[in-house]
């Protein structure tokens, strides 16, 4: 039998998932886990890169260790981060998303390609961390000298597994520099900001191969596998990892950030789009028309902050029995990345009149509420811009598993939900390499 390894990193921790075909379905069996997260270093906030492929390497060895009939494997990350690369040297740090390094080159690029031109060439929803922004910081601090390339992270986990460098399309969606309609980087745009042009080279789509695992890890992981391109951006792989066979409904991938969107055949790229803040991620054959929006990062922020031991169960059902009944607008940005997310509460309760939680359940209960609310408002901007009206939304993802959540989010979007708690980024991932398989 042969089996797949699907290495699914997120912003909070990794996991190594196998896979294989079993009576017409996939079976999966989690292997490994790690704790992720993004670290503070002088005053920056970066990612341990080197630590994260340690633990990939690690979790390869013990996969195979478990399962020696595993035959290829794939990796999918969070968005928009990447690694710069200087031949085969890493230039460090690698800058994590949540830093705010972008909040002056933000209105730098805007100033020679304003937003809705953009728009109008990418598709892509205007976010503070964008790829785009990212670069800009490091040209304007001329950590973009004698670079060769630059890897998303899926990429450059891949590269240091087989050697071999190769980006991906629906990764490279999130960088804000892809046509829409062309699917490749916008060399024009590329030109415009003065970025060198010979980082930017082909996208491919997922089902391409990567090659076989270098010596040297093949030597410490036991055996040779094949690294295949899946739809690298986890987001697009637990898309494709939704078990239905037509998605004519909205999805909610809800995670550390929850994004919800529309399968789609063609990117929309007007003014109502530009104006609703819509997005126009690419999927497996089909564009993720979607927005961002809040998830379970102010959730976790305040379970670290307020009560790290406890359960996320029990958090979910002490905030359902709590009568705190205030809601705050979770996409402001004084809940993106602050020092403290309890503080962050009570200064945008305190400054629109609103009364404090009297305990921490107080807190849960109003940041689950906020969420799903601002679920509410994202599902309106879409039907505003598709010209539908859903009755239905499938979520995946970790937040699927909340049913506390869930059943908010039916009650104030006024839709049914159909929550699949199952690893469908995993399966998204897994799905590409059987593919390749056959």
């Amino acid at each position: 039998m042969n089996r797949y390894l699907a290495i699914d990193l997120g912003a909070s921790n990794g996991r190594h998932i196998v896979g294989w075909e079993e009576n017409g379905q996939i079976q999966t069996q989690v292997v490994f886990g790690f704790e992720n997260g993004v670290k503070r270093e002088n005053g920056r906030l970066i990612w341990d890169i080197d630590g994260i492929f340690e633990n990939v390497v690690q979790g390869i060895k013990k996969a195979v260790e478990t399962f020696p009939d595993i035959k290829t494997l794939a990796i999918d990350t969070w968005g928009v981060d990447y690694v710069l690369m200087k031949g085969d040297k890493a230039v460090y740090p690698c800058y994590a998303y949540r830093d705010h390094r972008t909040e002056k080159t933000i209105p730098l690029v805007h100033g020679i390609v304003p937003f809705d031109k953009l728009f109008a060439k990418t598709g892509i929803q205007f976010n503070s961390f964008n790829t785009v922004y990212q670069l800009y910081d490091d040209l304007i601090n001329e950590r973009l000298d004698g670079v060769t390339d630059f890897l998303a992270i899926p990429e450059y986990l891949s590269y240091k597994l087989t050697g071999v460098k190769k980006k991906e399309y629906t990764f490279g969606t999130t960088t804000g520099l892809v046509n829409a309609k062309e699917k490749q980087f916008d060399l024009g745009l590329v030109k415009e900001l003065g970025f060198p042009q010979n980082i930017f080279s082909n996208l491919y789509q997922p089902g391409e191969v990567y090659g076989n695992l270098l010596p040297e890890i093949k030597q410490i992981v036991g055996k040779d596998l094949e690294v295949i391109m899946c739809a690298s951006h986890d987001t697009a792989s637990a898309v494709e990892g939704i078990p239905v066979d037509d998605l004519d409904a909205p999805y909610i991938s809800s995670g550390t950030w929850s994004i919800l969107g529309v399968k789609e055949d063609t990117p929309h790229t007007d003014e109502i789009s530009l104006k609703n803040e819509c997005s126009n991620e690419g999927g497996v054959g089909y564009i993720r028309y979607q927005k961002n929006t809040m998830g379970m990062w102010m959730v976790q922020s305040l379970r670290k902050e307020l009560c790290p031991d406890k359960d996320y169960g029990q958090i979910a059902q002490d905030a359902k029995n709590c009568d705190y009944d205030q809601v705050v607008d979770a996409n402001d940005g004084a809940f993106f990345s602050p020092d403290s997310m309890k503080v962050a509460f009570d200064t945008y309760l305190k400054e629109n009149g609103k009364p404090l939680p009297k305990d921490d359940n107080g807190y849960f209960k109003c940041a689950y509420v906020s969420i799903a609310h601002a679920y509410k408002k994202v599902l309106q901007e879409i039907q505003n811009c598709t010209g539908k009206t859903y009755d239905k939304i499938y979520i995946v993802g970790g937040g699927a598993k909340n049913v506390y959540l869930n059943s908010l989010t039916e009650e104030i979007c006024n839709v049914r939900v159909q929550a699949f708690p199952i690893e469908a980024t995993a399966l998204g991932n897994l799905k590409i390499q059987i593919k390749k398989d056959k």
